[in-house]
């Protein structure tokens, strides 16, 4: 019998047929203005970003993948390049196309839903990347002919070419069969270098476990999920709100947050635009320094110690 994986506390995600048909009735009753989305950057940095192996920097592609630069190393977080998830398309292009993209030297999956685990996006990378991943999900790679793949448990850390790579929980569920329920772990990466330390929190409802990693981490950047909350009876296990993102950020006591998972799929029933609205009202209501929100626009890159 293969394992299945829980979240910490036994939180579970499971709804019911009738929690999906509340559900459908009341998207059905909702009117959202879906015309609005996230801006593509003015200024993209694809020319620098093709050469550089000695700044530090992060550039937004979209949804949940980002393009990290650190120590000289080129890593993407879940590289999702898709031109649809289900029956949605894709609601903006790619920050930057995949044929501007340069070679990648690491790739970290944060749990294997579609819109966080694209093998086609895979098959399409520049390079020869190592894959680290969450326990039970090196098998399908392998099996795809992968070769160079990683599996982490919650807590592991790897030194990797002059980084450490740190996995960490986070409170979410996975499936890609009717059968594979939980059959793989899900959780975020903490990349730590000598300059600087990232998360990239992955998918996540609030939970304690942000208080556990900021006990052990000093986090400079958090890479934070804000969008799919809505509505909030039924995601809120799972995916985080622009609230209780502030929240967690407190909580982790990082220098910097970039918000993430809004704007390029419709997952749910929130919209970016509402997402962004919701998370600045909530900075402000904590009255958090403006200078410490780094809001990117899809394709924006900031450079460490620079724009």
């Amino acid at each position: 019998m293969r394992k299945r994986y829980e979240n910490l506390d036994a939180v579970r995600s499971n709804k019911s047929m009738k929690d999906m048909l509340r559900w459908s009735k009341e998207r059905r009753s909702k009117v959202k203005d879906l015309t609005k989305q996230i801006e593509q950057s003015p200024d993209k940095k694809i020319n620098e970003l093709q050469v550089n192996r000695s700044r530090t920097s992060f550039t937004w592609i979209g949804h949940s993948t980002f393009f990290i630069q650190m120590n000289g190393l080129n890593i993407l977080t879940d590289p999702v390049w898709a031109k649809r998830m289900g029956y949605e398309k894709r609601s903006t292009e790619p920050g930057i196309a995949m044929d501007d993209m340069p070679e990648i030297d690491v790739v970290v999956i944060s749990h294997g839903h579609y819109d966080h685990l694209d093998f086609p996006t895979l098959k399409r990378l520049k390079g020869n990347p190592h894959f680290f991943v969450p326990a039970g999900l090196k098998r399908p790679l392998i099996r795809r002919g992968y070769r160079n793949v990683t599996e982490m448990n919650w807590w592991d850390s790897i030194e990797h070419q002059g980084i450490t790579i740190h996995f960490v929980p986070a409170q979410h569920w996975t499936r890609r069969t009717l059968t594979d329920i939980n059959t793989s772990h899900w959780g975020g990466f903490i990349f730590q270098s000598w300059k600087e330390t990232y998360y990239f929190v992955g998918d996540t409802g609030y939970f304690p476990g942000f208080q556990q990693i900021a006990e052990r981490f000093n986090i400079d950047t958090v890479f934070m999920p804000i969008g799919a909350y809505e509505p909030e009876w039924f995601m809120a296990p799972a995916h985080i709100s622009p609230e209780d993102s502030v929240k967690a950020f407190i909580e982790l006591e990082a220098k910097y947050f970039v918000p993430m998972h809004y704007g390029t799929y419709r997952l749910a029933d929130d919209t970016g635009p509402e997402a962004l609205e919701r998370l600045h009202l909530a900075w402000k209501k904590h009255g958090l320094p403006e200078e410490q929100l780094k809001v990117l626009l899809i394709g924006g890159t900031i450079f460490e110690g620079g724009a």
